[in-house]
Parts: structure tokens; sequence; C-alpha cells
């Protein structure tokens, strides 16, 4: 048996961020840091910042007045943003520059009179603090047969926007349907998919034809995971997500020649060498391979409300 893994995986430029906001956070706050939602889709880098003191709330009623608080990386509506300035809450926001991109075009897009149709799902964070924007005007569209459903005051004006972490090819499905009701369709000024979700599902694609079985590391809430386990098993390959090497069930791999690994962009490496470590230990597997595709190099500058945290410490 043999392993092979994606060379692009992992952490993307967004989720470092977010991580290093709250590593710095911990850091330079006197007092208790507060976190508003899981700071990335993932169970081990929750738990392990929780166990450096970071404290996580689902809402900022669960936060005491004046203290510091962190919004996640998956973006918040102005309605939190309002009650944590009625709290005089401390805030840093970690919402990944991606996410904000989407924001600020349904402002833009609302305020031109446009209804918005959004395409992502509608109980993940990222789109409810989408929705939160500008709620009277988007229509939130999650599939093909609500894409043929969705209504529109004036198909004249009318935009699509999308969650930053959707399968591409769904979502060019999704949008076909949409271009073929509403021709008048406007496109985002630049895709809103971004290129560390691509990028992964490309390096999947490319796996797709050497292996036999796929593993995704990930989490199950996370959605750039679960489209990760979709673009596979578009392609015919058994796909599993798994958190740990220890959610690996021997009968995935049952007759499997290549087996294929895979880290979401909020999965950590420490996470993918230990899948490694049990491939060599409790499989015996000695031919372990990486698959090349794209390098990434981007990077995202810190919140500059952290940066002013920081100085007031040190003066």
């Amino acid at each position: 048996m043999k392993l092979l893994i994606a060379g692009l995986r992992g952490f993307c430029a967004g989720v470092v961020r977010a991580i290093s906001v709250v590593e710095q956070a911990l850091e330079i706050c006197e007092g208790t840091v507060y976190v508003r939602k899981e700071i990335i889709h993932n169970r081990y880098v929750v738990d392990e910042l929780r166990d450096r003191g970071a404290v996580f709330v689902d809402e900022l009623d669960e936060v005491p007045d004046g203290q510091v608080v962190i919004f996640s990386a998956h973006g918040i509506s102005p309605a939190v943003r309002d009650t944590a300035r009625r709290k005089r809450l401390r805030t840093i926001d970690a919402t990944c520059p991606l996410v904000t991109k989407v924001h600020l075009e349904v402002v833009h897009f609302a305020k031109q009179g446009y209804t918005i149709l959004f395409v992502g799902h509608k109980d993940h964070d990222e789109t409810i603090g989408t929705l939160g924007e500008a709620p009277g005007a988007i229509r939130v569209v999650g599939s093909r047969e609500e894409a043929e459903r969705v209504e529109v005051a004036d198909p004249h004006k009318v935009v699509y926007l999308t969650q930053t972490t959707l399968s591409v090819d769904d979502t060019r499905e999704i949008v076909d349907v949409l271009h073929q009701r509403f021709p008048a369709l406007k496109a985002p000024p630049k895709e809103d998919i971004c290129y560390a979700t691509q990028n992964r599902q490309d390096a999947v694609k490319a796996l797709a034809s050497h292996v036999d079985v796929l593993l995704v590391l990930g989490a199950p809430n996370s959605s750039n995971s679960l489209r990760l386990c979709e673009v596979a098993r578009a392609r015919n390959i058994r796909a599993h997500l798994i958190e740990t090497a220890a959610d690996i069930r021997l009968e995935w791999l049952e007759n499997a020649k290549v087996v294929g690994l895979t880290a979401s962009a909020s999965a950590p490496e420490i996470l993918v060498q230990q899948v490694i470590d049990y491939a060599r230990t409790e499989l015996g597997i000695t031919d372990i391979e990486e698959l090349d595709t794209v390098k990434e190099d981007v990077h995202f500058s810190l919140p500059h409300e952290l940066a002013a945290m920081a100085r007031a410490t040190s003066s």
C-alpha cells in the first residue's frame, strides 16, 4: 500500500492570521481574552488555544462589559458590532480579508438597489455574518433546486456573490442556473471563492487520478473540509473526513493500493504528521510520497487593533 499526500494542503493565510491574532492577544492583553465562536472550524486548534487561556463563547452576552473579544475568521454582522460597542468591549477583528471583501460587495450592491443572490450554506457562520449586512436585499441560494425557485424584485437588477469556501464546480452549476433565469445577472467584481479553497480542491482533483481512497483531515462543521470530500466523490473516489488519525477505520482501506491524504485550510500540519506516523506504525506503509501542484505565497497583515493594544501595553 502507498500513501500519496497532497503537496498543497492545510492552513491558508486567513487561518494563519486568525490563529496568530489569538496567540498574540493572549501574550499582550491583561485579563481574559474572549473569542466569539470558534476562531476557525477545527477542534484541535480551538482546544489548544483554550488550553493556553482563550475563552470561547457563542454570543457577546457571555462576555463581561469592557473586556477583550476577538471576532472569528468567518466574519460578523453589523448587529454583533453594535452589541460590542454597547458593552464597551475591546474588539479585535480576525475576519479573513477575503470574507471582508464579500461583505463590502454586499454593502455596495445593496446601496445600488440590487437583489443579491448569495450562493452559500445558510447555517454557516460566514453566511450568517454576510447576511447581516443587508438582510432585506439578500436571498441565500444553497443548491441548484433553490436557484430554480428563487424570486427577485427586479430581474434587471440582480447580482450573485458567494461564500468563500464553496465547491468551485457546484457553485458554477448553481450560477449557470441563475444566469439562465436572469440574463442580466451581474457577477462579483472579482471571484469570491478564495484562492486557497480553489487550490486545495484542484490538488484533490490531481490526487484523484492516482488514489483509490482519500482521507481528508478537517472538521464536520468546516465547509472547505466537506467540499474536499465532495470533489473526490464527484470523481468516484471514496473519501472520508477525519479529525485525527484515530478516526481512520481499517475497512475504508480494504483493497486500496494507494491511499490519498489531504488537509483542509483549517487543519494544522501536526495532524497530517500524525496520520503519516499512523500509516507507518499501524499500517506498515513505507512508500510515502507527496504530489505537488501549485505553490502559495500569500500573507495577510494582522489587525490594526492588535498593534494598537501592543503599543498601549508597552508604553
